[in-house]
């Protein structure tokens, strides 16, 4: 299965709380909040995958199921305006898609069961209280483990043991960066290597971060591009 097709999974986390009851013969209703057009390809197909999993697991919209879906597009005052609409409407749950939407439903409702296919950090974010118990009236996927970034300085470690300085770039202002840098800063004293941050918000910052690291370190590589969902790429020096 695709990354692209997560949403499959998330249909069977929606219909899960829900198969109890379908003999039934109730129309449940699920609201969908995504942060698209109606014309997007890729939601377009991740909401195909959705239905045909629901096929598979029982539900046949018009007979015991009934999908609201809202397209928002990115704009945050549509996506208040339409996450006010499905709360209103009082579905039995609802599919909330991207980092963008979830904030506004839990703002909406403290009851509604909210279930999100994809979320950066739900913990930092504070959709959940933790990834063990996350309580309250959300749940769903993670997209990244952050503690990875800390097995990442490990390996770095053990390609160059000499190692005693990484520069990382990261943006800042993005959640999902400042969780796993985090997760890096705190193994570093043990590998005893200083982790320097280069900012990415910019080339301009990017380009002086890199020079400055590099006139301070006798740099041995530099690495691509970490083949990751926050981006974060790593320059190793002796």
């Amino acid at each position: 299965m695709r990354r692209r097709d997560f949403i499959t999974i998330a249909g069977s986390a929606v219909a899960w709380p829900l198969s109890a009851s379908a003999q039934r013969q109730q129309v449940k209703t699920i609201g969908i909040l995504l942060p698209g057009t109606a014309e997007d390809p890729v939601f377009q197909a991740r909401l195909a995958a959705f239905y045909q999993e629901l096929a598979l697991l029982g539900w046949t919209i018009g007979r015991n199921v009934r999908i609201e879906p809202r397209w928002a597009t990115a704009n945050a005052a549509e996506l208040r305006k339409h996450a006010l609409e499905l709360v209103a409407l009082a579905p039995d749950v609802i599919l909330a898609t991207g980092d963008s939407t979830v904030p506004l439903l839990l703002q909406a409702t403290h009851t509604i069961p909210i279930v999100f296919p994809l979320a950066g950090d739900p913990v930092g974010a504070g959709f959940v209280e933790s990834l063990a118990r996350p309580g309250g009236n959300a749940t769903g996927f993670m997209l990244f483990e952050y503690t990875m970034g800390g097995k990442w300085l490990e390996l770095l470690k053990e390609i160059a043991p000499n190692l005693t300085r990484v520069a990382v770039m990261r943006d800042p202002a993005n959640p999902s960066h400042a969780a796993q840098f985090g997760a890096m800063r705190a193994v570093a004293p043990a590998l005893r290597v200083e982790i320097i941050p280069i900012s990415v918000r910019d080339a301009n910052e990017i380009e002086r971060g890199v020079a400055d690291f590099a006139r301070t370190s006798k740099v041995v590589s530099f690495l691509r591009r970490v083949p990751s969902p926050c981006g974060i790429a790593i320059s190793l020096s002796r």
